[in-house]
């Protein structure tokens, strides 16, 4: 009887591990996809409104994945990829030394894991200097829309972390606590992607609204950030309640398919497969159940399940599917489709990889 109802048990339940192998072929496969398409790390980005240089915040998410699929398997031409492009802008910012957005300080935290490997002045000096600046002064509410939080959070913690200084640590919580004073919902524990949210703003079905991807970049900082800080670190208690707290209001929202809606709480809002916000939330919850934070009981089942949703998006020639462009909520770069490309499609492919890196960890 026991044995029958072994046989009888949904396959689900008994789940294979995701063969490494596989996984490593299905991450160089979109790894080499987007580097085919920009085999050259020092041309602009050309896009209907302006032009942009290649350190913005959608080259520096791929590079993140990149960074992760190269600790784990490493290949010459993608350190060189990686060292080509810091080198082309001298490690240096978007908008200068002076910059306080966030999107600007993304491109630091590669330029920092290749000090490193490296430890090359010239790989850390200007994002060291830019936040430096920040540190100097009072001012803590420049991160006013959450996807600020995964851009710059990882750098402080890695300077923090590099020069044993608190001083990174505290600043970084001045402007974290402003923006999740402003922006976090302490009731559902999600996160408004800016003020243009924050109710009366509501959804079509009447709930409030919460973009799938904004809530993936505070996860991922949080999962980022902590992966680093030290136990010791100011404030680290009160990231890990958060970090708990999302995950806890994330599980419900999971589509049978293991997608996330781009908007959280509608799915008659544009709903649908998508990848990136899908990735951010597996990457967050494999880490969380490999550092102890999240019980693998409760949380294992989301992430298998959000695993085979985002590697069903990995297309034969390493095109990734179902990634909504860049913007700020559900309507933006719509229709969302196995075939749409979207406006930038390096930030995708970092989302993915960044999630398929933590897969590996976690078997």
């Amino acid at each position: 009887m026991k044995k029958l109802l072994f046989l009888l048990l949904p396959f689900s339940v008994f789940a294979a591990k995701p063969d490494r192998t596989q996984v490593l072929q299905q991450m160089h496969l979109a790894k080499s996809y987007f580097q085919s398409i920009w085999p050259d790390v020092t041309k602009v980005i050309v896009s209907p409104d302006r032009t942009r240089p290649s350190n913005i915040w959608t080259r520096a998410v791929f590079y993140e994945g990149l960074m992760e699929l190269y600790k784990l398997d490493p290949k010459a031409s993608d350190l060189k990829y990686m060292e080509d492009w810091g080198e082309f802008h001298h490690w240096s910012l978007r908008n200068g030394l002076k910059t306080r957005n966030a999107d600007d300080q993304a491109c630091g935290q590669i330029y920092l894991d290749l000090f490193d490997m490296k430890a090359d002045s010239a790989r850390i000096k200007p994002i060291k200097e830019n936040i430096d600046n920040m540190v100097a002064t009072e001012k803590a509410n420049d991160w006013s829309w959450i996807d600020c939080l995964q851009m710059s959070m990882p750098v402080y913690t890695r300077l923090g972390v590099r020069f044993k200084e608190d001083k990174y640590f505290t600043k970084m919580h001045d402007l974290y606590a402003d923006t999740k004073a402003k922006l976090y919902n302490q009731q559902e524990h999600l996160w408004w992607r800016d003020k243009d949210f924050i109710p009366p703003y509501k959804e079509p079905n009447g709930t409030n609204c919460y973009w799938s991807r904004g809530n993936g970049w505070v996860f991922a900082a949080l999962a980022r950030t902590l992966d680093l800080m030290p136990a010791n670190a100011p404030h680290r208690s009160e990231y890990v309640k958060d970090f708990q707290d999302l995950a806890a209001a994330l599980l419900p929202l999971q589509r049978k398919d293991g997608f996330y809606n781009v908007s959280l709480t509608d799915e008659s809002n544009f709903g649908g497969p998508e990848l990136t916000g899908t990735s951010l939330f597996v990457y967050g919850m494999a880490w969380g159940i490999r550092s102890g934070l999240l019980p693998a009981s409760k949380y294992q089942k989301s992430v298998d399940k959000g695993w085979k949703a985002i590697d069903s998006c990995v297309q034969p020639n390493g095109f990734l599917a179902y990634v909504q462009g860049t913007g700020k909520e559900p309507k933006d770069g719509q229709p969302v489709t196995k075939t749409s490309v979207p406006n930038f499609e390096d930030f995708g492919a970092g989302c993915y990889l960044l999630a398929s890196s933590e897969i590996l960890k976690s078997k």
